[in-house]
């Protein structure tokens, strides 16, 4: 095998919309391409389908979204014959056991790599589905991935030490961004902006910290925006409040219009703690790539992200979350030199170009072990 046609066959469950398939694949695709590896992305679900499977209240039509996607993952069984390598970011399709990636591995002989930016082997009920939706997951399958990769790829040291107990070869990857797309811009509002980016599955954690903003409008005036939330009446006295769903194609332009970031990680009925310890702390790597100040839950990997007190403050009580906010909406020069401190961090430890080549090594390890393999079985 030359060092330049390494074919690598990328399975994941989710749309080009989701951050995991964004910026887990995605944004690798360019860079790697740069090393000799030819990547080829490969959902389970496009935008349409995966709207009918999780958004439509008929039965039919929600079974009807997972046809075409079964046929296709049927399709890339066989397509897999040609790549070296399979790479599946949490899963081959977001239902079920994990036959598709028995396939890749026993069928198909093929080395994989596995990725995982989330604690995606806990039970948890969220969304529609509740518990029904959990007993569909198939939890257990992660642990049976983790035994027969070659490697696993993961978001943070919380989710690597959790594979190396599995038997599993852990490599530790955050999820970052491109500097050049996550780039700040100059701002001199009249009034600041805090803001939070999310998912409605993670508005939760936000929630927890509402009475700390609704006591810090009593001191300041400020903005607050909202996207992402999926709660249309958000209101809190004495805050004019900009609330709106999340769009990839806004994305980068709604935060650079934050000037302090929120960013709580907090335990609730349906997400357990270690869940959330599980979490990549991406939020954090994109206000430090913007240069937004930020005031972080200090849980999991979120608690490593960046330097306390330079690039960001940590907060657990409402009563640090207002503390720590107020320092932030006194101060504009202190969060102009935080966000500084945070884009020279970023680039220092976060930058695209250096963590594609550890992920262009564990593919070519990958693919190295394959060819091992067939010369020893001669």
């Amino acid at each position: 095998m030359s060092e330049r046609n390494l074919k690598v066959l990328a399975i994941c469950p989710f749309p080009a919309a989701f951050p995991s398939t964004r910026y887990r694949l995605l944004q690798y695709v360019g860079p790697l391409k740069k090393m000799g590896i030819e990547v080829e992305l490969r959902p389970f679900l496009d935008a349409d389908e995966h709207r009918r499977y999780f958004e439509d209240p008929r039965l039919l039509k929600r079974l009807s979204a997972i046809t075409s996607p079964l046929i296709r993952r049927f399709t890339d069984v066989v397509k897999a014959a040609g790549a070296d390598v399979v790479l599946i970011q949490r899963e081959a399709m977001p239902f079920g056991p994990g036959f598709f990636e028995w396939m890749f591995h026993t069928v198909g002989r093929k080395p994989l790599v596995l990725d995982i930016d989330d604690a995606v082997y806990i039970p948890y009920e969220a969304g529609r589905y509740g518990r029904l939706g959990s007993f569909l997951k198939f939890y257990g399958k992660t642990d049976r991935l983790i035994r027969s990769a070659h490697a696993v790829v993961c978001g943070g040291d919380f989710l690597a030490e959790y594979a190396e107990r599995k038997g599993g070869r852990a490599v530790v990857i955050p999820t970052t961004v491109d500097k050049d797309v996550f780039k700040p811009t100059e701002r001199a509002p009249e009034i600041p902006v805090i803001g939070w980016i999310g998912t409605p599955s993670s508005f939760p954690y936000l929630k927890a910290i509402l009475p700390a903003l609704e006591r810090l409008a009593d001191k300041h005036r400020f903005k607050l925006l909202l996207r992402g939330s999926g709660e249309d009446n958000v209101a809190i006295d004495g805050i004019e409040i900009d609330s709106g769903p999340w769009s990839m194609q806004t994305e980068v332009e709604d935060f650079r219009s934050i000037d302090i970031g929120l960013y709580p990680l907090v335990e609730n009925e349906h997400q357990p703690l270690e869940f959330i310890q599980g979490k990549s702390g991406f939020k954090a790597i994109q206000y430090l790539a913007l240069g937004i100040p930020f005031v972080v839950s200090p849980l999991g990997v979120a608690a490593s992200i960046g330097v306390a007190g330079r690039t960001h403050f940590e907060a657990t009580t409402v009563d640090e979350w207002v503390a720590k906010l107020d320092i932030l909406l006194t101060d504009r020069a202190l969060r102009l030199e935080m966000g500084e401190l945070g884009r020279q961090h970023f680039l220092e430890k976060f930058d695209l170009e250096s963590w594609a080549g550890v992920l262009a090594g564990v593919l070519r390890s990958a693919a190295a072990s394959r060819k091992t393999d067939r010369s020893e079985a001669v």
